[in-house]
This record gives structure tokens, C-alpha cells and sequence, in this order.
């Protein structure tokens, strides 16, 4: 999944660049599909295989991580 993410982000960089770069009629449409390709493709997958193994509980600011966090407080010394 890491080396389609990474194959899909590269080719959507590399259309952005040779939208920009190259004088042909179609620059824009590679411009288009390039920043297309990174926001609906390569950020969300980017999103879920960072994210998949993750507890979600564990970021939110519930009760028992808040006292959690207090308790860390409480230990640390400056």
C-alpha cells in the first residue's frame, strides 16, 4: 500500500511539473489532474494507512486521559 501511495503521489507531482514546465495545450488539464489526483487519491489513502492501526480513543480528550495527562504533569520535573 506504502509504494502505491508513494507511485500515485509522484505521478501527480510529476503532471503538476510538466503542467507547469511544458508549453503545450493540455498544461492546464495536467495541472488539473495532478492537484485532483493528490486531493482525492493520495491524501486519503495517505490518511487511512496512517491511521488504520490507531485507536481513536486514545486522542480524544475524554475524562480518564485527561486525568492521565495530569497524573504525567504531576511526575515531571523541570
Amino acid at each position: 500500500m506504502r509504494y502505491i501511495i508513494y507511485i500515485l503521489a509522484i505521478a501527480a507531482f510529476t503532471s503538476i511539473i510538466l503542467g507547469f514546465s511544458l508549453d503545450v495545450e493540455y498544461s492546464e488539464k495536467l495541472i488539473g489532474f495532478g492537484v485532483t489526483g493528490l486531493f482525492l487519491v493520495v491524501f486519503p489513502l495517505y490518511t487511512y494507512y496512517s491511521w488504520k492501526d490507531k485507536n481513536m480513543k486514545d486522542y480524544m480528550l475524554t475524562k480518564e486521559n485527561l486525568d492521565k495527562m495530569r497524573e504525567t504533569q504531576k511526575h515531571k520535573k523541570y
